[in-house]
């Protein structure tokens, strides 16, 4: 009788798959599992993702930043939506993010948290939209911003408190907006800043223009882009270039606090008008405590007033008018 061999009964299909070659495996699995099961839980909802973790959002009329962002997603493209505004915590969960591109969506509003956990986001294009105003810490916590694009909203008035200090930001896109000027304080918070665009703003060149003036002088511009900051008023100043005025044009001007220095004004303001109107409470009380005591001590040392003493007219007086001297008479 013929002894049954190992090597005579048919392998289960289990061995073969794992005796196979790593690539056919390899290729069984990938056949084996869902279509779409690692992809679809990667990439955000009705965007297309491509290797590299960009999310590509672009032109689907999306209302709203799309659900789903996690840490694979590195870009995210939403420009050419119907993005109106960002509430608190807009792009939570996507913590890895480096470019976010929110170009042409009509954007009218952003809460000052919408861009919180972005601590590493390094390109923001928020071009194209309606923001007229921005909120105080707006984009504080992008510490890690690289590129920041404004460019054609209609902001009238840029505080450094919405940029807060943003150490790495070298590109500011500003222009095509309604700026007249950039308020104090506002460059000094950019200290890597060295590309700063700002054609198509109606430049009022007065006192308020000062600190961009110096450091358009700090930081030369090709002959055509400085060519095109020109100013719309005052009248005898129109279509003259930002870059022509020297520091002396601006010394009849007075000198403006620093943030800092007002907060010190209005800090120390009522502090000390409460602290004199103290001292003088006390120095009046003083005044008079020191008045009443001299008045007693004076009314104590004074001798006492004795009656008139009565002359003879008014002896004779009190004689005449007895009724024993009636009597008498």
């Amino acid at each position: 009788m013929r002894s049954p061999s190992f090597l005579s009964w048919p392998p289960p299909p289990l061995l073969l798959l794992l005796l196979s070659p790593w690539p056919v495996w390899a290729q069984a699995s990938a056949a084996a599992a869902p279509s779409g099961a690692r992809g679809d839980l990667a990439c955000p909802e009705a965007c297309a993702c491509a290797p590299g973790g960009q999310a590509n959002c672009s032109r689907r009329e999306l209302p709203a930043v799309p659900g789903g962002l996690n840490w694979s997603v590195l870009a995210l493209l939403l420009d050419h939506n119907r993005v109106r505004a960002l509430p608190p915590g807009a792009f939570v969960g996507a913590g890895a993010l480096l470019r976010l591109d929110l170009r042409d969506n009509g954007l009218r509003w952003m809460h000052a948290r919408a861009f919180w956990g972005l601590g590493a986001l390094q390109h923001l294009d928020l071009s194209a939209n309606q923001l007229e105003a921005l909120a105080p810490g707006t984009f504080a916590r992008l510490r890690a911003l690289r590129a920041l694009s404004l460019a054609g909203n209609r902001l009238a008035r840029l505080e450094p408190a919405a940029l807060g200090a943003l150490p790495l930001l070298h590109e500011l896109s500003l222009q095509d907006n309604q700026l007249s000027a950039l308020p104090p304080g506002l460059l000094t918070c950019l200290p890597a800043l060295n590309a700063l665009r700002l054609r198509g703003n109606p430049w009022a060149c007065g006192c308020a223009l000062r600190p961009l003036c110096i450091w358009l002088r700090r930081h030369p511009r090709p002959a055509p882009e400085a060519e095109t900051l020109l100013c719309v008023s005052p009248g005898n100043l129109v279509l003259s270039p930002l870059t022509a005025f020297p520091d002396a044009a601006f010394n009849h001007c007075a000198q403006s606090l620093a943030p800092r220095d007002l907060a010190v004004v209005y800090a120390l303001g009522p502090v000390s008008f409460l602290a004199s109107l103290a001292a003088c409470l006390a120095l009046g009380t003083m005044i008079t405590a020191c008045r009443t005591r001299r008045r007693r001590l004076a009314a104590a040392r004074r001798p006492p007033r004795r009656p008139p003493d009565p002359g003879p007219c008014s002896a004779s007086l009190a004689d005449t008018g007895s009724p024993a001297a009636a009597a008498q008479a």
